[in-house]
């Protein structure tokens, strides 16, 4: 330990949206020693992972995990599916989703995007009209990006799955749900997705190192033919691997071990409890958010995510120097704003292994912090956001209201 470094009491409340906080009980799963990954118990632990992310996803065929971030998960998509010049039809969410299309451009695709404001969900209709105008069928894929970490704004994917249909195009629809998946209810064969990318930082409640692609049929079919190069991202060889249990090249065991421990803890939840917590937290923090007179970011209540929440600063204030404030006051870290959102909004992760206290004791160090950096708000963010939870947990007066 450095010298004259001091110890801050309490645990720090890690409020942004992802890495979220490691439960204990994923915690002790991973304290493990590892095992021989050729093994017959590593087999029992590889087969019980594979199916149980079928459940997650709420898919049928083959979940592929990757020793990697939800980058590779990107990248494994679009390496399997397409080949060089393929036109791909991507919607500007916000940072990610402009990160995803700078990597198909890095790849030698031709992304299209359509343009907004970074302020609502992908649009279905500007996504069907665009695909009614590709009568050649040049466009190969449509990339949506479901929950934009850096917004707070939620894509409705079976929306989108509706306009590719009605527009008639056979382009695959690969989706992004690293930080939905787990915390936003999520349906890949229901919804017709082709590809679901994941990853293990948020809603899994796991450290990050695991990410994840569940695939479909067509998606598998079109995969045969297509050129790009892939070698470590190689479904084939996975999918091949898989079917025993084992992988093509060394897994992260340890973090195995950890997700078949945060299936279980998702499954003892219910999928449905664990979505409609995710919402009342949610919720609970929009009216903090209100009770503060400061501006939600996403502009449509229908796409608010269930996952975090960003909020516009008011003129002429720094979020960073607010997150700073918060940070060395109360042990608060809050989501910046990434790239032309920098400084204009923070941004409250409320995913993961959280409850009602939490999310309260989270709103009281904003709260706190907005005051100590001399941000213009009003007082009572959090008795408003302690007003509906209380209202929440008792279903009389719930329904009274």
């Amino acid at each position: 330990m450095a010298k004259n470094s001091s110890r801050t009491a309490g645990r720090h409340f890690l409020q942004i949206p992802g890495p979220t906080p490691v439960p204990d009980r994923i915690l002790r799963a991973m304290d493990m020693p590892t095992i021989d990954h050729r093994g017959p118990e590593f087999q029992r632990l590889g087969k019980r992972v594979l199916e149980g992310l079928k459940t997650i996803f709420k898919c049928a065929g083959p979940v592929v995990i990757y020793p990697a971030s939800g980058t590779g998960a990107w990248e494994a998509a679009l390496a399997n599916a397409l080949s060089p010049g393929d036109r791909v039809l991507m919607y500007e969410t916000g940072h990610f989703a402009t990160l995803w299309k700078n990597m198909a451009t890095k790849l030698g695709l031709a992304p299209e995007f359509i343009s907004s404001d970074w302020r609502a969900g992908a649009d279905p209709k500007a996504i069907e009209a665009r695909l009614k105008e590709d009568a050649a069928h040049a466009i190969k894929a449509v990339c949506v990006v479901h929950n934009e970490t850096s917004t707070g704004c939620v894509s409705h994917i079976d929306q989108v799955r509706k306009a590719i249909d009605a527009a008639g195009h056979p382009a695959l629809l690969m989706v992004d749900t690293i930080s939905s998946l787990g915390s936003i209810d999520y349906r890949h064969d229901e919804w017709g997705v082709d590809v679901t990318v994941g990853g293990s930082q948020k809603g899994l409640m796991l450290p990050p190192g695991l990410s994840f692609n569940a695939v479909g049929d067509k998606a598998l079919a079109v995969a045969k033919n297509a050129k790009l190069p892939r070698s470590f991202w190689s479904w084939e060889e996975m999918i091949a691997n898989n079917r025993n249990g084992f992988f093509p090249y060394t897994p992260a065991t340890n973090l195995l071990y950890a997700l078949a421990e945060s299936i279980d803890m998702l499954h003892e939840e219910g999928l449905e409890n664990v979505f409609a917590r995710h919402d009342r937290h949610a919720e609970a923090t929009r009216r903090a958010v209100r009770g503060w007179g400061l501006e939600i970011w996403c502009r449509e209540p229908k796409d608010y995510s269930s996952s975090l929440t960003a909020v516009l600063m008011p003129d002429g204030q720094d979020a960073d120097r607010f997150r700073k404030a918060a940070l060395e006051h109360f042990d608060i870290s809050l989501g910046t704003g990434l790239s032309k959102l920098g400084g204009k909004i923070f941004r409250i992760g409320h995913l993961g292994d959280i409850n009602d206290l939490t999310i309260v004791g989270a709103l009281a160090g904003v709260e706190m912090g907005l005051a100590l950096a001399g941000v213009p708000h009003r007082k009572g963010g959090v008795q408003a956001a302690m007003d509906y939870l209380e209202a929440a947990a008792s279903p009389a007066r719930a329904a009274a209201e």
